[in-house]
């Protein structure tokens, strides 16, 4: 009855730990703290007044800046506020009400409109499509990205499916990178649907935790290559860069697909934040700028991943298996009867994200996947808090078994 008893302390201790949400800590925000002093100008470089409304599309040397790192030509790229989950939101609203380029008629129209949704997969991409009832159908994931031969099967017999949710870099929670192959594949692929879109949500393109730093295949140029030129939105921002509640966010397209995008924008808003625009292109200044960056996050971040993969390592043995991604701001622990450790952690004081949030409607049938965000605690915390998620998981295998 060991793992009882050290549960039975554990509880006895009354934490409150946090690990729901992939958060940058104080310490990384900090990194960013001379950006409260910028912009120095507020004029742009081809002289627009950043005060003032208009420039739908957002600056053009932040364009420039960040067109390469998420892989869109400057003038394909659209500069937005401060959340790309509200620029993916925005876009289903659109393709709702407005027919995007391809389209035989508005979604709102259609009878049953189907999106595939990699998993274990970003809980708040399933959330907008319950808002709109779209049905979700999970495809599942693998070491190269989601299952395609179960995508494109799927993709070329039902006119339904509009789109499929994609984190290509550094997946959210998986931590794994679209090989070469997948990313051709989804570009060159047959779909029944002559508007389905992929949303390419790229959150992770610059979040790199290593030396070891993965690449991606540059997915809007092979849709072109393939005669798919319309096929992806690509999302990006720096809410994990700069300041989380102060960033910029992108939206990337093919020329028909921006101009789409622009013309619905123009009904909402006069103009974006130019003076935040200028603050960030004034702060990271360029690509290498961008990069020095981003390494002094991976200095605050990697001792944390390290420190997850120790703990698990020494504290579970064979009663879970774990990610060791490279980048982005998760780690997937895969146990069993995931939705009976999670409680038991809630009620020790370690808040996790629910056991099924990873899937579509919340529902991971082999309740298996727990999502581990590590970021935002100090290490001290971060440490006590997965030594705790293991009690719980060895207190759950010992009642099972």
């Amino acid at each position: 009855m060991n793992a009882q008893r050290d549960y039975a302390d554990l509880v006895q201790r009354g934490l409150s730990l946090d690990l729901t949400r992939g958060k940058p800590s104080p310490r990384q925000l900090d990194l960013a703290n001379d950006m409260l002093k910028l912009p120095t100008s507020y004029r742009a470089a081809d002289g627009t007044d950043g005060r003032n409304y208009g420039n739908l599309q957002g600056l053009t040397e932040l364009r420039e800046l960040f067109g390469p790192l998420l892989q869109v030509p400057a003038e394909q790229l659209v500069v937005g506020g401060n959340s790309s989950l509200a620029v993916m939101h925005d876009t289903i609203v659109h393709a709702l009400l407005t027919k995007v380029p391809g389209a035989e008629r508005r979604w709102v129209e259609e009878p049953e409109i189907t999106f595939l949704c990699p998993v274990p997969g970003y809980d708040r991409h399933f959330t907008i499509c319950e808002r709109f009832g779209i049905k979700m159908v999970p495809v599942p994931m693998n070491g190269e990205g989601p299952d395609m031969d179960v995508v494109e099967r799927l993709v070329a017999e039902d006119a339904s499916v509009k789109g499929i949710w994609c984190v290509p870099k550094y997946s959210n929670p998986s931590g794994v990178t679209y090989s070469d192959e997948t990313v051709r594949r989804l570009a060159a692929m047959s779909t029944a649907a002559p508007d389905f879109r992929i949303f390419w949500d790229n959150a992770y393109a610059v979040h790199h935790l290593t030396d070891a730093q993965a690449e991606l295949a540059d997915l809007l140029s092979l849709c072109a290559e393939h005669g798919n030129t319309d096929r992806t939105f690509v999302y990006g921002s720096t809410s994990k860069v700069t300041m989380a509640g102060s960033g910029v966010s992108f939206f990337g397209s093919s020329p028909a697909n921006v101009k789409w995008f622009l013309a619905n924008t123009a009904k909402q808003s006069i103009g974006p934040d130019k003076l935040n625009q200028l603050r960030h292109v004034e702060f990271l200044r360029d690509a290498e700028g961008v990069a020095a960056h981003m390494r002094k996050h991976a200095e605050l971040v990697w001792p944390k991943f390290e420190l997850v993969d120790r703990v698990l390592a020494k504290e579970l043995g064979d009663l879970g298996t774990w990610t060791s991604p490279q980048g982005g701001y998760f780690i997937s622990l895969e146990v069993s009867h995931a939705g009976e450790v999670v409680a038991r952690a809630k009620a020790a004081g370690i808040a996790l994200t629910p056991a099924g949030a990873t899937h579509p409607y919340g529902q991971d049938p082999d309740d298996r996947t727990i999502r581990i965000a590590p970021t935002y605690p100090d290490l001290e915390e971060l440490e006590q808090a997965i030594i705790g998620l293991a009690v719980c998981v060895r207190a759950v295998a010992e009642e099972r078994a």
